[in-house]
């Protein structure tokens, strides 16, 4: 039996295919140890979709190449996204790295780690389009949450992205499947299911039935006695359809939340970017949700500085955000990727994206801190995710905050709450843009 570690990098949707590959390791009779120092393999599953991402992981593995030269690690296995994007420069300009697996090539990780454990190199890139193999996962979420995820790959076809090219195409996992794990998560004590896919919306397309299915993969998680709440992310506003929003506003367990990257509003750098839809559309959709699911919090990601666009499309831009006030974006400046057409078009200097990157922090800040006053007074249901020793206070999530992701609900309580319950909360006020309030009794 070998002492195995993992560094998890990168999106819900990698850290999933960590804790898969963590279950498929214990199976195998290895241990899955919390501590590096002291183990015989470290595998560190990477994010390569972007600069920053990049920089995270060869960090990670250089750091990790400290340890194994001063014999507190034994060999190093790199997985994930920058593996599968940089075969052969990891090799190359790493010789710490003693093997790499591709994105294709999740299930073969006992098998790598048995070879490296002998002393033999391990190469290993299986086809990305394959389908998903079923296992089971070792939770690395706290138990009271975890990533539900219903597909792998993209067939979007986005200029800027490479995804496609790491993740292969769109392939569904079956209904059945996807629901099975669900109800084990929830068995083990999981109250929030997190939905994650590179385009959850598409759910079901690919499948022998060739229709959506997530309004009907949405009902059937409801169902499930011990959820309490089910969270929808990467909902893309094409996709969105009225079957959808009857089902999130008719089920009191969904959560009155939705994460729908649109990048943009400008017509002619949607369309440059193969984006489906166009401004007009979205100055619709958001009102139209909005109004039929009351207390609607919309969640975003935008892209500044992408080719074609200037100081009118980008005043656009801020325009759309003060009409449409999402309440949560994260706006993130152009970064060209080799492989991508994007990388390819004459786009803005990488200072001019970072500063309008800063202009949309800041004019979301505001467009947060008005919500933060607007819920003051209000009596919100919220998870408790923990204690903070330092501030000496407990901390949870409303509706409106996803983990890792959004910010927390401060809590004045005077008695121990325990992680993973429900408890009533009144807002008094916010910290630092977060929201502070004061238990109340049932």
């Amino acid at each position: 039996m070998a002492k195995i570690g993992f560094i998890s990098l990168g999106c819900a949707k990698n850290q999933v295919d960590c804790e898969r590959m963590m279950y498929r390791v214990q199976e195998a009779g290895h241990s899955v140890e919390a501590d590096l120092v002291g183990t015989d393999v470290v595998v560190i599953n990477t994010c390569g979709f972007i600069d920053s991402a990049a920089s995270e992981a060869i960090d990670n593995i250089l750091q990790t190449a400290r340890l194994k030269e001063a014999g507190l690690v034994g060999k190093i296995l790199v997985t994930g996204c920058l593996s599968q994007r940089y075969q052969e420069e990891i090799l190359k300009e790493m010789p710490e790295v003693d093997g790499i697996l591709g994105t294709g090539s999740y299930t073969e990780i006992v098998p790598a780690i048995e070879a490296l454990l002998e002393d033999r190199q391990v190469v290993d890139f299986g086809d990305i389009d394959a389908p998903e193999e079923e296992c089971g996962r070792i939770l690395t979420t706290p138990e009271h949450y975890a990533y539900l995820k219903i597909a792998e790959g993209c067939d979007n076809k986005c200029a800027y992205c490479v995804i496609p090219s790491l993740r292969g195409r769109f392939r569904s996992r079956t209904l059945d499947d996807v629901l099975y794990e669900a109800r084990v998560l929830a068995s083990q004590g999981v109250k929030e299911m997190i939905v994650v896919a590179q385009d959850t919306s598409r759910y079901g397309t690919d499948l022998p039935e060739g229709k959506r299915l997530l309004s009907t993969l949405l009902k059937e998680l409801c169902a499930i006695e011990e959820l309490h709440w089910v969270r929808l992310h990467y909902v893309y506003p094409d996709e969105i359809d009225e079957e959808l929003i009857d089902t999130i506003a008719s089920e009191p367990k969904i959560v009155k939340y939705l994460d729908i990257p649109i990048q943009h509003c400008n017509d002619t750098i949607l369309e440059k970017m193969n984006r489906r839809g166009n401004g007009e559309y979205l100055r619709w959709l958001f009102p139209e949700l909005r109004r039929r699911i009351p207390g609607l919090v919309i969640r975003s990601s935008i892209i500044t500085g992408l080719p074609g666009e200037g100081e009118e499309e980008f005043i656009e831009l801020c325009e759309f955000l003060k009409e449409m006030r999402m309440e949560r974006v994260g706006a993130f400046p152009f970064s060209p990727q080799e492989g991508s057409e994007a990388a390819l078009m004459e786009y803005p200097d990488s200072e001019i994206a970072v500063e309008r990157a800063q202009i949309l922090e800041e004019l979301q800040s505001r467009i947060m801190d008005e919500y933060n006053e607007s819920m003051v007074g209000r009596e919100l249901e919220i998870l408790v995710d923990g204690y903070d020793e330092e501030l000496g206070q407990f901390f949870g999530r409303s509706y409106a905050d996803s983990p890792d992701v959004d910010g927390r609900v401060w809590i004045a309580a005077d008695e121990p709450l325990r992680e993973g319950t429900f408890v009533k909360v009144c807002i008094d006020g916010s910290v630092d843009g977060e929201l502070s309030g004061y238990l109340v009794e049932d």
